[in-house]
C-alpha cells in the first residue's frame, strides 16, 4: 500500500522551520522537529528525504517569505534612503519585538556554516549576495540622484550595510538592547548622508 500524507507540508515546514531557527540545524533532533511537526518520524522521511532536505525547504522558505519579501517591498518605495532607514527601523523593530531571540534564520544558518554542506553554503552565499545587491542598487539609484555624495563608492558601501545587517541581527540575540542597536543603524545611515 503507498504512503499517504495526513498533514499539511507547508504547515509541517513552518513548524520545522521554526525550530531549525529557534535551535539551529546541528542542535535540532529529529525528535524536535517530529514533536513540533506533530508527524513520526517516518512520515518525516517520506515526505521531506533527511533532516537536511526539511532544513533546506525551512530555510529557502524562510527566505522567500522574509528576506526577498521585505527586500522586493523596500526596493518599491520610491526614495532608496528612505528604503535604507525603513530596513534598518524594522530590523530594530523585529528585533525588540523578538522575545525569543531568534535572530535571523539566514544569518544563524551563516554562523554555522563551517558545519553545513557546499549546497547549503551556496544557498546562504547566494542570498547573503543578493542582500548586497540590493543595496548597492539602491545607492547607486541615490547616487544618480544626488542623495548621495558623488564620490561615494557604491559597491564599498554595500558591503558595510550588509555587515550592519549582520551585525545587527547576531546582536539583537540578547548583547545589544534597543540603544546599541540604535548605534548601528546611526552608523549605517552616517555612511550615506550627503
Amino acid at each position: 500500500m503507498p504512503w499517504v500524507k495526513e498533514f499539511d507540508v507547508d504547515e509541517a515546514v513552518d513548524r520545522a522551520k521554526h525550530v531549525f531557527w529557534l535551535k539551529g540545524y546541528e542542535a535540532t533532533s529529529i525528535s524536535d522537529l517530529v514533536e513540533a511537526m506533530g508527524i513520526n518520524k517516518g512520515s518525516l522521511y517520506n515526505a521531506f528525504g533527511s533532516k537536511k532536505e526539511l532544513f533546506v525547504r525551512a530555510i529557502l522558505k524562510y527566505d522567500r517569505e522574509n528576506r526577498q519579501a521585505a527586500l522586493k517591498q523596500l526596493e518599491e518605495m520610491d526614495d532608496p534612503i528612505m528604503a535604507i532607514q525603513a530596513l534598518f527601523d524594522s530590523l530594530i523593530a523585529e528585533s525588540e519585538a523578538d522575545t525569543e531571540h531568534k535572530g535571523c534564520f539566514l544569518v544563524n544558518t551563516a554562523l554555522e556554516l563551517p558545519n553545513h554542506s557546499d549546497d547549503i553554503k551556496e544557498l546562504v552565499a547566494e542570498a547573503l549576495l543578493d542582500f548586497e545587491q540590493f543595496f548597492e542598487r539602491l545607492l547607486v539609484l541615490a547616487k544618480e540622484r544626488g542623495d548621495v555624495p558623488k564620490t561615494l563608492n557604491t559597491a564599498n558601501v554595500a558591503k558595510s550595510l550588509l555587515s550592519q545587517v549582520v551585525g545587527t541581527r547576531v546582536l539583537a540575540r540578547g548583547v545589544f538592547g534597543s540603544e546599541g542597536l540604535q548605534a548601528i543603524r546611526t552608523q549605517a545611515l552616517d555612511q550615506i548622508a550627503a
